[in-house]
């Protein structure tokens, strides 16, 4: 998906915003909301927000469930959770999500 597309027309919140948000920690659309305001207005993104947050790395086709399932399996490092799912081995771009779950285990 393109980085500047816009997902929240309302409050102009655009993929690399809830994908940064993500890297802060927000997993749930509530935690998106509170930290952009996206979905926040008419809330017609919320779908399309709700699919950004069940992935991890488009590259792979690699879901949050996964990641967090290979973290709480053991996988410790950026390195073993992309031996496992494939995250993180393509362009790298999801590598600080991926340390995100790890640290946060979630």
């Amino acid at each position: 998906m393109a980085g500047d597309k816009i997902i929240c027309h309302c409050k102009q919140v655009s993929y690399i915003d809830i994908r940064k948000a993500m890297i802060k920690g927000a997993r749930t659309l509530d935690e998106i909301k509170e930290m952009t305001g996206a979905a926040t207005g008419c809330g017609r993104c919320a779908g399309e927000i709700e699919k950004i947050l069940s992935s991890v790395c488009g590259c792979k086709g690699t879901s949050l469930e996964d990641v967090v399932n290979a973290v709480k399996n053991g996988a410790d490092t950026t390195d073993k959770v992309a031996e496992i799912t494939g995250a993180g081995s393509g362009c790298g771009r999801c590598k600080a999500l991926v340390e995100n779950i790890i640290e946060l285990k979630r």
